[in-house]
């Protein structure tokens, strides 16, 4: 059974315009949405994730230094722009991923659910806001479901660009699993094969770099080969999908070539993967995806195999 978590108050967030990371998109993720609940799909508002649900991953002085943009509109890096509303609505962002967790915890086994929200998150590290992100909203639901009970919690994203920020927050961490697919080398310059933790946490990163023009077959056979038995291997509670669009062969900002049905499979293989391994416990939480006919499509795709 799969739960929609989205808020209308999505579009609130206005970068300049022009900017990849546009309303528009969360009107695109509104329209699939109202469609899924027409049909009879269960669709619930988000929780405001607060100070002490950011504060497992982010340092107070970031959460001091977002929050004190509301009402405002500020560059904080080239890429990344606050509106009046928008640390609010990134507060929604984030909540989102724990009301999905909340709904998948609580739920019965093989019960999922989808945080279609923006902006997205996993390049926002714990000190910083970059590449469009203000919060990381998948690694404060991670924490959040470990803070619940969740002995080890696996990311998997396949987001063209590589999750720096829910890379290094978990970096030294064995309980969190976090494998990314990602055009290599691109912004933001991480994500290099050699990347697999430190410490304690060493062996719990896996990076799956692909060539620009990489295509289907490509992706999903680094998948079968190296993030199963790694998944498998670590015997997740809960599986966390950061769920980018980007690599589709439309969007503008990338060079890898995957088409809708690609991204569907390579959904249905992780849906699979935590039916095997944990239950069906399953989260998925969109980031990237800037061509609104490709998210239209790869969240309709991913809605069809998740429900």
């Amino acid at each position: 059974m799969l739960t929609l978590i989205f808020s209308s108050r999505f579009a609130d967030h206005l970068p300049p315009p022009g900017h990849p990371e546009r309303p528009e998109r969360a009107e695109a993720m509104a329209a699939v949405v109202n469609e899924f609940r027409a049909g009879g799909g269960r669709v619930i508002e988000p929780r405001a994730a607060t100070d002490e649900d950011l504060l497992r991953v982010h340092t107070a002085e970031h959460v001091k230094a977002i929050t004190a943009t509301r009402g405002t509109a500020v560059m904080l890096d080239p890429d990344t722009f606050t509106s009046p509303d928008s640390e609010e609505v990134a507060r929604l962002a984030a909540g989102a991923v724990l009301t999905a967790v909340d709904t998948v915890l609580d739920g019965p086994a093989g019960t999922r659910a989808l945080a279609a929200v923006r902006p997205p998150g996993h390049h926002a590290e714990a000190d910083r806001p970059m590449g469009f992100c203000l919060y990381n909203n998948i690694a404060v639901g991670a924490a959040y479901a470990r803070a619940r009970g969740c002995s080890r919690v696996a990311i998997v994203d396949y987001d063209v660009h590589h999750g720096n920020g829910t890379q290094w927050m978990f970096y030294e961490d064995p309980t969190v699993l976090y494998v990314s697919s990602h055009q290599y080398p691109y912004y933001p310059g991480t994500g290099a094969a050699g990347e697999r933790g430190r410490g304690p946490g060493l062996g719990y990163t896996l990076n799956l770099p692909l060539d620009a023009g990489a295509r289907d077959a490509d992706v999903l056979g680094r998948y079968e080969q190296e993030a199963m038995p790694a998944l498998t291997a670590f015997k997740p509670d809960l599986v966390m999908i950061s769920a980018g669009f980007d690599a589709h062969e439309r969007d503008p900002l990338a060079g890898c070539r995957m088409t809708t049905d690609g991204l569907r499979a390579l959904t249905a293989l992780l849906v699979g993967a935590a039916d095997r391994l944990c239950h069906g416990r399953f989260v998925l939480v969109t980031e990237g995806g800037y061509d609104l006919t490709a998210l239209t499509e790869c969240l309709q795709a991913v809605i069809d195999v998740a429900r």
